[in-house]
């Protein structure tokens, strides 16, 4: 298989534009670095969460996002930070890739952009840019002569086009399902706030309780009015809480065990870190659709989407009682400003700190109708089967990846 330098078959450009509003230049949407860090690629559905920037017109024209290119983040403090690639699928009339990244353009007479954002996610491409990076200690960059003389395997282009089809449609379809995921969690936001902020749930006659005059009375450990007959509650009467296990460090593996371990890093992404040799009771074990608060730093808060990981020290679970109205996603919503709001008033003095004491001093509402449990059960597990299917769309992607690039997998 013949090897090209990079340089030989696309043009590379390296952006200085920053995130600045200066005067007298176009203001523009800028694709960052984490924008091309946390994507396989990058579509005209993710322009509004552009960061909005001035650039000048020699800027804008040398680095709009055009559909087949490919962009790479270029320095940061870690070298497993550099070489990150996304793919631009659409043309974009006002975005521009901003700085600490390069902006690659292939020749496409010779080179697919698909096929080198696939190339670049491997081992192979990891490991020339950890070898080629510049830089110690405080920050690490490529240089464009580093970049130039990457060196691509080229295969026809054919094989390019029905290689950078296959990660494209596993993307598009990881993408989707984040989006109807997004959408959940804003409809179990909005009928959340319907219920339980401005108690305009249906009434016995199909009218919004509290607009229709519904009777509110005042409670005084909310230090608000709710609607009459309903209740205000302990966490801990409603919800299931269980603190993490003490796992000792010195056992954990990155070997698979039989018991992955859940710490505070773990819990936004859903992620595991660790495996431990270490036995570990049953109570620890989590579930689907329990509650993960981290206690310590930021609190991190987040759903669990598995039920055979343990959770470490220095996290609570909180998992919904079988006899109870309040549902875990009430529960995070209900809970979520105070923990939010202790988290603020820790950060800048001391390491903040979760108790037992801050869990037993919060409260929940306690609705007498079971429909909106029902309808926010029946959202979360909707949330929860997306992310196990993103999550097994994304190792699917990751083992297949480089089985085609190296040629064990043939395309007919």
């Amino acid at each position: 298989m013949r090897k090209y330098k990079l340089g030989d078959i696309a043009t590379v450009e390296i952006s200085g534009v920053d995130k600045k509003i200066k005067d007298g230049e176009k203001e523009i949407r800028l694709c960052n670095f984490v924008d091309v860090y946390y994507n396989w690629a990058i579509t005209t559905a993710q322009h509004d969460s552009f960061m909005l920037a001035t650039a000048r017109p020699n800027e804008i024209s040398k680095f709009k996002l055009k559909k087949g290119q490919v962009a790479l983040t270029k320095d940061s403090e870690t070298r497993d930070d550099i070489g990150i690639p996304t793919y631009i699928a659409d043309d974009f009339d006002d975005a521009i890739l901003g700085y600490h990244c390069a902006l690659v353009t292939p020749n496409k007479d010779i080179l697919d952009g698909r096929y080198l954002n696939a190339l670049l996610h491997t081992d192979y491409a990891k490991k020339y840019f950890a070898c080629n990076a510049s830089g110690s200690g405080q920050r690490y960059a490529l240089s464009v002569e580093a970049l130039n003389s990457f060196p691509v395997p080229i295969i026809p282009l054919h094989e390019q086009k029905q290689i950078g089809e296959i990660f494209s449609a596993l993307d598009k379809k990881i993408e989707l399902n984040k989006r109807i995921n997004q959408n959940l969690e804003a409809m179990a936001k909005q009928l959340y706030d319907y219920w339980f902020v401005q108690f305009d749930f249906p009434d016995e006659n199909g009218q919004p309780y509290k607009s229709s005059g519904g009777k509110m009375v005042w409670n005084e450990k909310l230090k608000r009015e709710i609607p009459k007959g309903w209740n205000v509650a302990k966490l801990t009467d409603e919800i299931e809480l269980q603190y993490g296990f003490p796992f000792s460090t010195d056992l954990f593996t990155e070997q698979v065990t039989s018991v992955p371990v859940v710490r505070i890093r773990d819990i936004l992404d859903n992620s595991i870190s660790a495996y431990t040799t270490e036995e570990v009771e049953e109570r620890y074990l989590l579930q689907k659709q329990d509650l993960l608060i981290g206690m310590d730093g930021n609190f991190h808060i987040n759903y669990w989407t598995d039920n055979v990981s343990y959770l470490n020290q220095r996290s609570v679970r909180l998992r919904a009682k079988n006899n109870s109205n309040v549902s875990i996603v009430q529960a995070k919503y209900d809970i979520q400003p105070y923990i939010k709001a202790k988290e603020t008033r820790t950060k800048g003095s001391t390491v903040g700190h979760l108790s037992d004491k801050d869990m037993k001093e919060l409260y929940v509402l306690v609705c007498p109708n079971e429909k909106a449990r029902e309808k926010l059960d029946s959202i979360l597990s909707m949330i929860v089967k997306n992310r196990n299917e993103v999550t097994f769309l994304i190792k699917q992607r990751n083992e297949l990846l480089p089985l085609l690039m190296n040629g064990q997998i043939i395309i007919e």
